[in-house]
C-alpha cells in the first residue's frame, strides 16, 4: 500500500460516517414516529371502512361511514363549539402573549428572568392536572370564588352553566398557553436589531410606535405560525371539556366536540369504525381551516 492510499483511506472513511450519523441520529424519532402515529393512523383508516354488524360480523362497507359522518348533525354541533371556542381563545390568547412580550422586551420591567418563568410554568402542567386545578376553583359549593364571593354577599357564580362554560374552558386554555406564546414572541422580538430602534428614535419615533410600526410587522411570520398551532389545538379540544363534564353534566353532552364524540362512539357506544371515521373527518376540517388562513394570510403579505 502506497503512502498515498495511506493518507486517504481514514478520510474516505470519515465521509462514509458523516454520511450515515444523521440517519442514525434521526432512526429513534422515525421508528417512534412510524409506531405511534403512521401505524395508528393506517390502522384508524382501515377500521373506518368497515362496520360491526348484527348478523355477519364485521363487514367492508366503503365510504359508508365517511357519508354517514359528513351528514351527521351531532358532528356539526360538536365542530361550531369548536369555532365559538377558537374565536374566543385565540385572539385573546395571541393579544395577551403579544403584549407581555412586547412589556417584556421594552426593558421597563425588572427581574425580566422571573416574569418568563412564572408566565411558562402553567404550560408545563399536565393538561388533566390544569382541569382539575380550575374544576375545583370553579366548584360553587366548595370553590374559593364561590366562597368567598358568599362571604362578600354575593351569589356564588356558576362557572360551568350553559352561558359560562365555554368562558370557563377558555380560560383554562388561556393559562396554559399564553406563556408559551409569550416566550416565542419574546424571543422573535429579541432578535430585532437594536439599531433598528435607535435609528427610531433618532427619527422621533415613540416607543408605542415603534412597538406598533416596526416590532410587530417583523414578527408577522412567527405571529402566523403560533396561530396555525393554536388553529389545530383549539380544534381537537378535548382534556378540558371531558373532564369538566361530571360537574356539567346537563351542559357537556356526549357530543359536545367531535374528539368527545369520538370517544363516547368507542367506549360507550361499541362504534370504533365509525368513531375512526369521525376522527379523519375532523382531521380533515382541521387541514381545510389551516390550509385556508395560511393562504389568506400568505396573500395579504405578498401584498
Amino acid at each position: 500500500m502506497t503512502e498515498r492510499q495511506l493518507k486517504t483511506r481514514p478520510r474516505n472513511r470519515v465521509i462514509v460516517n458523516k454520511k450515515i450519523a444523521p440517519y442514525l441520529f434521526l432512526a429513534p424519532f422515525a421508528l417512534l414516529f412510524v409506531a405511534f402515529l403512521i401505524v395508528p393512523l393506517i390502522y384508524a383508516a382501515d377500521i373506518s371502512l368497515y362496520k360491526k354488524a348484527m348478523v355477519g360480523g364485521v363487514k367492508f362497507v366503503g365510504a359508508d361511514n365517511y357519508i354517514k359522518a359528513f351528514a351527521d348533525p351531532k358532528f356539526w354541533e360538536g365542530i361550531g363549539v369548536l369555532f365559538k371556542f377558537a374565536f374566543l381563545q385565540i385572539p385573546i390568547m395571541i393579544g395577551t402573549a403579544l403584549l407581555f412580550a412586547l412589556i417584556l422586551d421594552s426593558g421597563v420591567l425588572w427581574a425580566k428572568a422571573f416574569f418568563r418563568i412564572s408566565f411558562f410554568i402553567p404550560y408545563a402542567v399536565p393538561a388533566v392536572i390544569a382541569t382539575l386545578i380550575w374544576s375545583y376553583l370553579y366548584g360553587p359549593a366548595y370553590g374559593p370564588i364561590g366562597q368567598t364571593a358568599r362571604l362578600l354577599g354575593f351569589e356564588a357564580p356558576d362557572f360551568v352553566s350553559q352561558e359560562w362554560i365555554l368562558g370557563s374552558i377558555v380560560n383554562i386554555a388561556q393559562w396554559q398557553f399564553m406563556g408559551y406564546n409569550m416566550i416565542i414572541y419574546f424571543a422573535a422580538l429579541q432578535a430585532i436589531p437594536g439599531d433598528l430602534e435607535e435609528a427610531s428614535v433618532v427619527d422621533g419615533a415613540s416607543a408605542f410606535t415603534f412597538a406598533t410600526r416596526i416590532k410587530l410587522p417583523m414578527i408577522v411570520p412567527t405571529i402566523i405560525v403560533t396561530v396555525v398551532f393554536s388553529i389545530i389545538g383549539s380544534l381537537q379540544l378535548f382534556t378540558e371539556p371531558f373532564l369538566i363534564q361530571n360537574m356539567a353534566r346537563s351542559v357537556i353532552n356526549s357530543n359536545f366536540t367531535p374528539n368527545i364524540y369520538a370517544y363516547n362512539l368507542t367506549f360507550v357506544a361499541q362504534q370504533p369504525n365509525y368513531a375512526a371515521a369521525i376522527s379523519f373527518l375532523l382531521g380533515g376540517v382541521i387541514a381545510v381551516v389551516s390550509y385556508v388562513f395560511m393562504l389568506a394570510t400568505n396573500q395579504r403579505i405578498d401584498r
